[in-house]
């Protein structure tokens, strides 16, 4: 299985970060931005360097979703896994087009509110993950695994 996963620097390449027991024996790629916490914890990893800012940056959602293209079809990977934030977006529907399965999770700093991306994303994905049990007012089809912390 080959898996992308795709997520702003910072809070958002943390949350991917936990999820190591799940990705670590598997095919993988990184799409996130080239700030120094991405490049130093992927420095032995493959990865893709996304644009940013993404928030209300409409010109670097349509580099980013030409990026999207590039590295899906070159990558085609099975599974897309994300927690965020904006760069997910276009990786989504384009990952939903080449037929990827889409794992969302939304941040753990959202208990009762959602987000844009978690907005944007939640019609399309086929796991939804949120990490309080409030969030499933909000995403009703969402599965609550917990924190990832």
């Amino acid at each position: 299985m080959k898996i992308c996963l795709v997520g702003s620097s910072g809070g958002h390449l943390t949350h991917l970060k936990q999820l190591e027991p799940v990705w670590h024996k598997h095919d993988r790629f990184w799409v996130t931005f080239d700030k120094p916490d991405a490049s130093s914890y992927l420095t032995e990893e493959r990865w893709y360097k996304a644009y940013f800012p993404t928030n209300r940056n409409v010109f670097n959602l349509i580099r980013n979703t030409f990026v999207a293209f590039r590295v899906l079809l070159k990558e085609r990977p099975d599974v897309i896994i994300s927690s965020g934030a904006g760069v997910a977006v276009p990786f989504f529907y384009i990952g939903k087009l080449i037929g990827a399965k889409l794992v969302y999770i939304e941040v753990f700093d959202r208990i009762d509110k959602s987000t844009v991306t978690g907005r944007l994303v939640y019609p399309i994905t086929d796991k939804f993950i949120v990490q309080w049990d409030e969030m499933k007012k909000v995403y009703p089809k969402a599965i609550n695994l917990g924190s990832l912390f």
